[in-house]
């Protein structure tokens, strides 16, 4: 499940982008928060993901990860150049293909390899389009499986990335704000895309394309009570707006039951190269204290 949000100038407080997620998983599965440094790597370096190998790359950047136990990957994070991302399940018309990376191992590539957000959703689509996506996203259920949407930022834009297997779609969100749910929502509007659906005559709504359910937002949804809880506070939108937002019961944006809310994380990303971020780690943002979260600060040598 889960739900991720970006608001932007001017619907911000202090002109400051700020993103938020809720992680939305099995009951009682363990997600902690986690921290690694920045990296230099042998040439030829292959790096062991959840369920592939892959090969490294010559650099990477300290990342804060909100991380699944069982996993490589994690549901959300940032990296020390100030790129915040999150990921939600989607269900495509695409098959759904053998293991390979998760939608999770993907959020943690673009942090590790993007210094921008621009940078870092190149980086998830360069990865999806060599390597695929697939494999159980459950510990404990094989046939837990989906593909994947993004939510990418940093303090001068965000992206939202959708994908439907190799194939996708990418559009810039510049002002305002954004949310995403369990659902393809991008039409024709978006400024990038896989080579099919660049080339394709004429130009493919993506949601209607791909999406199992035919696309778009459902009123009464959990994604349709986000958009108007952001629009209700345009203007005057915080980190304390968010973490309101992310405890929101009458949405059912904080989750409880079978799937519950496991953990939840706040961003707010400064021009001026300032970003602070606070994690929960622990279930129920409803009734857990978000903790402020520093980067850490050694680099690391392979």
């Amino acid at each position: 499940m889960c739900d991720t949000f970006v608001a932007l100038p001017p619907a911000t407080k202090d002109g400051s982008v700020v993103f938020a997620k809720n992680s939305d998983r099995p009951a009682g599965e363990a997600q902690g928060i986690r921290t690694y440094p920045a990296a230099r790597h042998a040439p030829g370096a292959r790096l062991a993901c959840t369920y592939i190998e892959i090969p490294q790359a010559p650099e990477t950047h300290a990342v804060l990860l909100s991380q699944i136990g069982w996993m490589w990957g994690a549901e959300m994070g940032a990296n020390d150049a100030g790129v915040v991302i999150g990921n939600e399940a989607v269900w495509t018309r695409e098959r759904l293909g053998p293991p390979a990376l998760l939608g999770m191992d993907l959020v943690r590539l673009g942090l590790e390899r993007g210094a921008t957000a621009d940078r870092a959703v190149d980086v998830i689509v360069e990865l999806l389009e060599t390597h695929g996506q697939g494999g159980a996203c459950a510990e404990n259920d094989p046939g837990f499986t989906y593909h994947n949407s993004f939510l990418v930022a940093d303090a001068r834009e965000a992206w939202v990335l959708e994908t439907a297997d190799r194939t996708w779609a990418a559009e810039r969100v510049a002002e305002g704000w954004r949310n995403i749910s369990n659902g393809l929502t991008i039409r024709v509007g978006y400024d990038k895309a896989s080579k099919a659906v660049r080339e394709a005559r004429p130009r493919p709504d993506f949601a209607a394309t791909f999406a199992a359910d035919g696309g778009g937002v459902l009123a009464g949804s959990r994604q349709d009570w986000g958009t108007r809880l952001l629009a209700a506070e345009a203007g005057r939108i915080t980190p304390e707006t968010m973490m309101d937002l992310l405890a929101d019961h009458d949405s059912g944006i904080c989750m409880h039951g079978a799937f519950e809310t496991t953990a939840s994380m706040v961003s707010e990303l400064f021009p001026d190269g300032r970003h602070r971020h606070w994690m929960t780690g622990r279930p129920h943002p409803c009734r857990t204290r978000f903790e402020e979260v520093a980067f850490p600060s050694a680099e690391a040598a392979e």
